[in-house]
């Protein structure tokens, strides 16, 4: 995932953990992380894994069954 999330994407995510948040509350959050998700798009594709962090232990797991 390497495209800026959505003020609704922040607010569904944050409301999956459990917190309720306004929607400009989200809106503030999505536009303060845009800046390194435009960053790393530049990399992506370059990384031994992805920038998904739920892929770490598929590859944590596969570098220990070697």
């Amino acid at each position: 995932m390497t495209t800026p999330p959505t003020p609704e994407a922040v607010a569904a995510t944050a409301k999956t953990a459990g917190l309720d948040f306004s929607l400009e509350t989200a809106t503030r959050i999505a536009t303060a992380i845009a800046p390194a998700f435009t960053v790393f798009s530049a990399v992506s594709g370059t990384l031994p894994l992805d920038l998904e962090p739920a892929t770490f232990m598929t590859i944590q797991m596969r570098e220990l069954s070697k």
